[in-house]
């Protein structure tokens, strides 16, 4: 397992634009980022692989958000735009340290809200 720790998130008024990022201290096979809303159940919203920078992104966000990596210091970012209210919800990257494997290290999550 390794250890996660966000920043960035906010408040912005829909239309903005935040960006998240996730340290990591160290590299494993995949990492996410998981949102989710009161009364919602957890959502992927983003996933990008360490080698090769394979991405996924939920439908809810393409065009939207996009996830990249920085290898020499570990971090994956998560820039957001064209936010909408929809997208408030407490954000969270996780670590998948293998393929098909759990996502088995979380970071602290972090509040984005969207104001209409």
């Amino acid at each position: 397992q390794v250890q996660l720790v966000e920043s960035g998130g906010g408040l912005v008024q829909a239309g903005g634009s935040l960006r998240l990022s996730c340290a990591s201290s160290g590299r494993t096979w995949s990492v996410g980022w998981f949102r989710q809303a009161p009364g919602k159940e957890r959502e992927l919203v983003v996933r990008i692989r360490w080698s090769g920078g394979k991405t996924y992104y939920a439908d809810s966000v393409k065009g939207r958000f996009t996830i990249s990596r920085d290898n020499a210091k570990n971090t994956v970012y998560l820039q957001m735009n064209d936010l909408k209210p929809e997208d408030t919800a407490v954000y969270s990257c996780a670590a998948q340290d293998r393929f098909g494997g759990e996502f088995n290290s979380w970071g602290q999550g972090t509040q984005v809200t969207v104001s209409s």
